[in-house]
């Protein structure tokens, strides 16, 4: 019986397209119904003509439908993707400059601290409504979720939603093909056990072969073209003895070492984060110039672009070929509540580690301890995500504030009563989307 595949969120074109081409490589998968959502009517009609392309070029026995009725596009799936912006780019644009105003100098801001936590408040309602239709349109669903801020998210909708949702993110593997390609190794003879919390897991143990490489990328990153490609993970790295998954731009976000003064922002954040340089304003440019190219490039795509289907480094489609395809065993890292997974971090707190997916659904693997001073660094992290969940399920403001003046970053530059005033401010500009809120001042 075939089965069905519900996008929430499908004008995110390339991402669409690229999770229906590896869909599309399981030969389990060839004759799928892919559903496709959005609000964006416009958006959603591209992705409608992209994935139509893909079949057509295929000569797939594959079908598409696109609406804008979020029901209608979960009814009966086997699998969901949610990959969804709530606000558009003016609000995006308060997370990070409300906080810069203050001396609080973010860089992408999507996943913790004031910036992520406020994407957070704005998101987790629409979030939890999907996987309130998950549960009325298709309850036996593997739901798996790309929006950030990961943890929170997750976190939230575990503990809210009977759906059955994991968090995916690409820093994992991504991290892991760019620490092979350092040390001149084939990703295939490449083992690891990396754990922690989204954008925040460490690699535990990096093998090549079987045998220890961590020796083998402290040398790397002492070349200075590659110490220069992620200046605030290598120098994490060279302190720390371990590697950090995301990138230097994210992680430079996360702790009090590297933001807090404009010598270190020159010194670590500005020439070598490696794809956002130029920090806040080269990613802002970037994105009102998508805004502006985004048909134009898709429609060159639509006309030019290679529509051979070829799987990515995604894990979505092994993992729903592994549940309900072919039930090819497939381990992964994956974001689930710390239910005995990571014996140092709260308990029930969303953890990323490693997963195992197989026909008898998804099973998270524990992993034990992180070493001691790297479980300092992430409980931090960890228990201030739990305190912004706990002011967002009770509508609380307070909790919310006192989440954010323990955030590395922020603690770092402002007083308490700045961040008190600061926090108002980003309130205010985010009240119409805080309709759950008791109030919005603090």
């Amino acid at each position: 019986m075939s089965k069905k595949f519900s996008f929430i969120g499908a004008g995110s074109l390339g991402f669409t397209r690229r999770l229906i081409q590896d869909l599309l490589t399981f030969a389990s998968f060839r004759d799928a119904h892919f559903s496709l959502m959005d609000i964006n009517e416009k958006r959603l009609e591209y992705s409608y003509e992209g994935v139509k392309s893909i079949i057509n070029a295929g000569n797939y026995p594959a079908t598409v439908s696109a609406t804008t009725d979020r029901g209608e596009a979960l009814d009966g799936a086997d699998g969901v993707l949610i990959t969804i912006l709530q606000g558009g780019v003016d609000i995006w644009r308060s997370d990070i400059e409300i906080p810069k105003a203050f001396g609080v100098d973010i860089c992408v801001g999507d996943t913790r601290g004031p910036s992520g936590i406020f994407r957070f408040l704005r998101t987790a309602p629409v979030m939890l409504d999907i996987c309130k239709d998950v549960e009325r349109y298709c309850p036996n669903a593997i739901v798996l979720n790309y929006t950030n801020p990961m943890a929170m998210l997750v976190r939230y909708l575990q503990s809210e939603s009977k759906a059955n949702v994991t968090g995916l993110c690409h820093s994992v593997q991504g991290t892991a093909q760019m620490l092979a390609g350092w040390i001149g190794a084939d990703m295939e003879d490449i083992t690891y056990t990396c754990a922690g919390i989204n954008h925040q897991a460490f690699y535990l143990d990096f093998k090549w072969k079987g045998e220890d490489a961590y020796p083998l990328l402290k040398e790397a990153i002492e070349r200075p073209e590659i110490f220069d490609e992620e200046q605030v993970r290598n120098e994490m790295f060279r302190h720390l003895g371990y590697y950090v998954t995301e990138s230097s731009g994210h992680n430079s976000e996360y702790n009090p070492w590297f933001r807090k003064r404009p010598d270190l922002i020159e010194k670590y954040c500005t020439h070598g984060t490696g794809w956002n340089p130029g920090e806040y304003a080269y990613i802002l440019k970037e994105y009102l110039n998508a805004e502006d190219t985004w048909e134009d490039k898709y429609k060159k795509w639509l006309k030019e672009g290679d529509k051979t289907v070829k799987r990515s480094g995604e894990y979505a489609a092994n993992i729903f070929n592994a549940i309900f395809g072919d039930n090819e065993y497939f381990e992964f890292n994956g974001n689930l509540r710390n239910f005995g997974l990571i014996d140092n971090l709260p308990y029930g707190c969303c953890v990323e580690v490693p997963v195992i997916a197989s026909k008898a659904g998804i099973r998270p693997i524990h992993v034990g301890s992180l070493p001691d001073h790297l479980a300092i660094l992430v409980n931090t992290s960890a228990r201030c995500e739990e305190l912004a969940v706990e002011g967002c399920i009770e509508g609380d403001p307070i909790k919310i504030f006192r989440a954010i003046c323990f955030d590395p970053l922020t603690s770092s530059v402002l007083s308490l009563e700045e961040i008190r005033t600061m926090t108002n401010e980003m309130f205010d500009k985010n009240r119409g989307f805080l309709s759950h809120f008791k109030g919005f001042k603090v």
